[in-house]
């Protein structure tokens, strides 16, 4: 496998975690995201990814795959061990619905590209546009702690105690979180979680420094 990488995209760093809990080995191919002004804009990986975003897997018989969470989901069916989804589908809509809360509802709203549009095109100031950042950030952390802490399924991780695809989504997002100075503590379950899924080894080997293109 090859998976089209930047070390420091969030949504790459999902589907890091998801192939090293699988134990499925792959060859990282690096795309930078501001070098050149920005690599996945130019061929040939606009041809791979007409989207013109990481990640992009490429399987072993070829097949391109892209978006984190539909590259994650292909992962866990072709490879279900071991599983990333509940087999109760209550619990799986559970399991979807906090990590969609993550990759749909705070993620797009601070990606690389909405921040460069509201300096380059809308001539925001780095104040206003770091402030953006974390308004959004603080408003889905504080629901996503409210679903957690309210529900009996939290248990050591964001639905009992192994791993599943909201885990996967949510240590990328306190990552960068993190990274742009949100106070993560303001909500104590997410940071709970967080703690306890960075001593993993799958978790250690996907973290942005630990990858051959960190910086």
């Amino acid at each position: 496998m090859q998976l089209y990488s930047y070390f420091r995209s969030s949504a790459a760093y999902r589907v890091r975690i998801a192939l090293n809990l699988k134990q499925l080995p792959y060859e990282t191919v690096a795309v930078h995201l501001l070098k050149d002004g920005g690599q996945q804009l130019q061929e040939p990986y606009t041809t791979l990814n007409p989207a013109a975003l990481v990640p992009a897997l490429v399987d072993d018989d070829g097949t391109v795959l892209t978006q984190s969470l539909a590259i994650i989901e292909y992962l866990d069916e072709t490879h279900p061990q071991p599983p990333l989804m509940p087999q109760d589908p209550a619990q799986r809509a559970r399991v979807r619905a906090l990590a969609q809360s993550i990759a749909c509802d705070i993620h797009p709203l601070n990606n690389l590209r909405v921040l460069r549009y509201l300096k380059r095109e809308l001539h925001v100031s780095d104040e206003a546009r770091d402030e953006w950042y974390r308004h959004w950030v603080h408003t889905g952390l504080h629901a996503l702690e409210r679903h957690l802490a309210g529900s009996a399924d939290t248990g050591r991780f964001c639905h009992g105690d192994t791993p599943t695809l909201a885990d996967v989504c949510l240590v990328p997002q306190v990552f960068n979180a993190r990274r742009l100075g949100c106070n993560v503590e303001r909500t104590p379950t997410v940071a709970r979680i967080d703690a306890a899924l960075r001593e993993l080894p799958a978790f250690i080997a996907a973290a942005p420094e630990n990858q051959p293109d960190a910086e």
